[in-house]
């Protein structure tokens, strides 16, 4: 008797075959407190965004203080494992880490305490892990507030002065101490790093709140994606031109674009250049899922978004 296995390969009607060799894997949480766990949406070409797992979360958190998932920071590594970090926690030294192979199977979540060594400090937010080709090795970067650290900017009242840390790794298991990686003179949060040609932007969100609020970006650049890095270049023009936070950049063609939450007007926008220094408003051609918040972009095989549609939820 021959048996017809068809069916193991049958792929779903819905699911589209004409997908281009790359396509875009958004990463995000939603309110309240990212408790629903990781969110994606995928894109053809960076503007048109649409939900995955019919918009049910993918990974519940279940570690930190607060068991939250905010600000999560999705890499697919070259060992072709995707990486995950992200802020467990309002007030507390650790943040969330966990892996998986295809985003639908995940290992156990582990709470990283990357500040345990400063008893002091207050946080660790909007982790975000890039790999670093040139040593091997992966950073893994967030920002802090240690009270007292830098108190030419401490505002009476206010216990948030971050600046930005790092530690590395190369096998998720061991990590080294915990470093300052950037101080660009002013509190400072939601770092992302951007390859342009051979060099590095750091590109992140300016937190001061007094005399004038900022919440705008900045640019740092450096030969090295662990630094050091340049004095802060900045404030970037985005719309609207301030209270934005968690950027994320990535180049699609010639084009380099930093998505962002608009997060009192409760939508994203996007910045593009082909030079870092002159940018374009794209957030009228943005198409998002409703409810987004600060994540991260990547670029990713289409066999991904195909594997994610043929297991999403109807």
């Amino acid at each position: 008797m021959i048996l017809n296995l068809g069916f193991l390969n049958r792929v779903r009607a819905d699911v589209p075959t004409d997908l281009p060799d790359t396509c875009y894997l958004f990463c995000y949480f939603l309110e309240p407190n990212g408790v629903e766990g990781l969110h994606l949406c995928w894109s053809r070409d960076g503007l048109k965004w649409d939900e995955l797992n019919g918009g049910k979360g993918y990974l519940k958190p279940t570690v930190g203080k607060d068991k939250l998932m905010r600000d999560p920071c999705l890499l697919l590594g070259p060992d072709n494992v995707f990486r995950l970090v992200w802020t467990d926690s309002w007030k507390d030294r650790s943040i969330g880490y966990a892996s998986s192979k295809d985003l639908i199977t995940w290992s156990d979540e582990k709470e990283l305490p990357v500040m345990a060594y400063e008893p002091t400090a207050t946080n660790a937010w909007a982790p975000e892990v890039h790999y670093d080709a040139a040593n091997q090795q992966y950073l893994i970067f967030w920002s802090s507030t240690i009270p007292g650290k830098f108190p030419e900017t401490e505002v009476s009242g206010d216990d948030a002065n971050h600046r930005f840390y790092v530690t590395t790794t190369k096998d998720f298991e061991s990590y080294t101490p915990t470093t300052l990686l950037y101080d660009p003179g002013f509190n400072c949060i939601d770092a992302t790093v951007l390859p342009v040609d051979n060099k590095f932007y750091l590109i992140f969100k300016n937190e001061t709140k007094v005399p004038t609020p900022q919440k705008n970006f900045w640019l740092a650049t450096s030969d090295n994606m662990a630094g050091p890095y340049s004095p802060p270049i900045g404030p970037i023009k985005t719309t609207p031109s301030a209270w934005v936070e968690g950027p994320t950049a990535i180049k699609i063609g010639d084009d380099y674009i930093i998505y962002y939450d608009c997060y009192r007007a409760h939508h994203f926008g996007a910045i593009k250049s082909t030079d870092m220094e002159n940018w374009e408003d794209i957030t009228s051609q943005l198409s998002m899922p409703k409810g987004i918040r600060h994540g991260t972009v990547i670029a990713v095989p289409s066999s991904v978004i195909t594997n994610l549609l043929q297991a999403s939820s109807n």
